[in-house]
């Protein structure tokens, strides 16, 4: 199946949480459509992420999104459901904005409550739209990927060295470059195809035709 937007909206709750999910995807549609990168809290209340902001921004610069199609947005981290209203009508105004026809955001397998947050408040905001929920190996339990998406080892590497930007989380497993490879190796190997991300289907909305 081919697939494609005009408008692209990627919604992460944290700095990274975009890249590890579709870091591959967003190198590959970059250079062909229109896309917004929107992380929802910039990680800086917490003192030993000063620096967090400024990876995602280089990192996002690896993936080839300019720094003008990348938003960080004013919440605060493990706290949004406090929040919910708020973020609501920060996806209300994105939408009028934006106007996204594809959305990329959690998955609805993942536990971690912000992500949590992120994802029904878009199905809410963006009723009508196409969504689809991405992984974070970290935080997902029980995801299995039901639309995978396609795409090339020099995604897969770009995907890598995003992430490589991410000085202060260097030390985490969920950074290993061998594990963001072998996701994409499996995700791959279920749709036939060297290399995908992989993404659960949170809602479809379209139409068939030629």
């Amino acid at each position: 199946m081919k697939f494609f937007g005009e408008r692209v909206l990627f919604i992460g709750a944290h700095p990274d949480d975009i890249e590890l999910g579709c870091g591959a995807l967003i190198h590959q549609i970059a250079p062909q459509t229109d896309l917004l990168c929107v992380t929802l809290s910039d990680n800086r209340k917490n003192p030993a992420l000063q620096n967090v902001a400024e990876e995602h921004l280089r990192s996002m610069a690896v993936l080839g999104v300019p720094r003008e199609k990348v938003v960080l947005g004013p919440f605060t981290t493990r706290i949004f459901p406090d929040s919910r209203q708020e973020i609501l009508e920060y996806f209300l105004n994105l939408r009028r904005d934006f106007n996204p026809d594809l959305i990329f955001v959690h998955s609805k397998q993942d536990v971690h409550q912000d992500h949590n947050v992120a994802t029904d408040e878009s199905l809410r905001a963006f009723r009508g739209i196409t969504v689809l929920g991405f992984d974070v190996v970290r935080s997902s339990y029980g995801f299995f990927p039901h639309f995978l998406a396609e795409v090339s080892e020099a995604d897969v590497n770009a995907k890598i060295q995003a992430l490589s930007q991410y000085e202060t989380y260097s030390d985490k497993y969920y950074f290993n470059r061998d594990l963001t490879r072998s996701i994409m190796v499996r995700h791959g190997a279920l749709a036939e195809r060297p290399f995908a991300e992989g993404f659960d289907i949170l809602r479809i909305a379209g139409s068939f035709g030629r």
